[in-house]
């Protein structure tokens, strides 16, 4: 009978207390600043049950923040809505909706919608809209030209989608020369979900476009990215002053991004160079040799990307590693053989290599240059 009331004075006391939520949690996705710019983890292209995604919009968000960006664009379908007979569309409610955890998280959330037509033009996005609903048009033209005269930031989306080209090579036609020409088409998805369109980062090199990375997303992230491996999405890098709609607008403009998917990155060496020198420490440059010697060096690579070097030319003075990958948020030994016992008493030796998996054009790594001053030991 004891043991009787003593459970039941448990359940009663502790029936009481109310179960605390599990804890949010964010993981952060580790890539330097740059110079004069805050590097800002962005995806600018998912759907939500307000056209044919699988679910509420709050949870864009909240994926988001935990997932480590910090900036979303909410772009639904303006022409497919499967999702009509159970949900009252208004082009603009999934934006509000998200919107209501951006400040709770921290994660800015832009109002876009994707203009979804045949190809050509194929799909375009919107995004920093004032009303979508003006994109409902009968005409692509006008479609495009309305999200335009809100001053809003266009891009063509996965224009090497199977589903309109189905050899997977993206094309380009009089139609999008015709929005070039009118000032019209401002970026091009280079990654869209696992998917990287070489032809298209060359295009964004030749006509001067913003290079895009986003996951269009439909269902929840972590049933489409193993995120519990460390799989992550695509994501534009934005190098913006802070992380505000009017800083991350500007930068879109500026075509001040980097592409980053799966385990590489591809942008113009003005932007990736920095990366990967805000990214390296080395414990030691300035040290002595003697005839065939070898000297270890600790690398540290304090990103999340793993830096795949490949050797450009040999040294006349100095063996090392034809590659070596330098791993992310790890430390790397790296080696340096003396050839022959002539160094000289003050030799600066520069090793040339490629990094390829940071694409400058698409079958160029980035070139980078290990310095170190080297003298003869007495």
């Amino acid at each position: 009978m004891r043991k009787q009331i003593q459970l039941l004075f448990l359940i009663l006391i502790f029936g009481t207390i109310p179960f605390q939520a599990q804890t949010e949690v964010r993981t952060d996705i580790n890539i330097p600043d740059i110079p004069g710019y805050k590097t800002l983890k962005c995806d600018f292209h998912m759907h939500t049950v307000f056209s044919d995604g699988n679910v509420w919009p709050t949870i864009r968000t909240i994926e988001a923040w935990r997932e480590g960006l910090d900036a979303i664009a909410i772009t639904d379908h303006i022409e497919y809505l499967p999702h009509k007979k159970d949900i009252n569309i208004d082009f603009n409610r999934s934006y509000e909706i998200a919107n209501s955890e951006s400040e709770k998280h921290q994660v800015t959330v832009i109002k876009g919608g994707e203009i979804t037509r045949r190809m050509p033009p194929g799909h375009l996005n919107g995004i920093f809209l004032n009303d979508v609903s003006k994109l409902k048009t009968e005409k692509w033209e006008d479609a495009v030209k309305a999200a335009y005269d809100q001053g809003a930031f266009i891009f063509w989306n996965h224009p090497g989608w199977k589903g309109q080209q189905k050899d997977g090579v993206s094309k380009w036609y009089d139609e999008h020369s015709m929005i070039l020409e009118n000032g019209w088409l401002h970026g091009i998805e280079v990654v869209n979900e696992r998917e990287y369109y070489p032809e298209v980062h060359q295009w964004c090199l030749d006509r001067n476009l913003t290079m895009m990375s986003n996951s269009d997303i439909h269902d929840p992230t972590n049933m489409f990215y193993e995120i519990h491996k460390g799989d992550h999405r695509p994501v534009t890098l934005v190098f913006a002053m802070d992380n505000t709609e009017t800083s991350i607008k500007e930068a879109l403009f500026d075509r001040r991004t980097v592409v980053y998917a799966e385990d590489f990155l591809v942008g113009r060496e003005m932007f990736l160079k920095p990366i990967f020198e805000k990214s390296i420490k080395i414990s030691e440059t300035e040290f002595e040799l003697t005839g065939n010697s070898t000297k270890h060096i600790q690398i540290k690579n304090c990103s999340d990307i793993d830096y795949k070097l490949v050797l450009e030319d040999t040294n006349e003075f100095v063996s090392v590693p034809e590659e070596i990958i330098l791993y992310g948020n790890k430390i790397v030994l790296f080696w340096i053989k003396a050839k022959k016992d002539d160094i000289f008493e003050s030799q600066k030796i520069k090793i040339n290599y490629k990094v390829e998996n940071l694409k400058v054009k698409p079958n160029e790594g980035l070139p980078v240059i290990l310095e170190f001053d080297i003298t003869k030991k007495k």
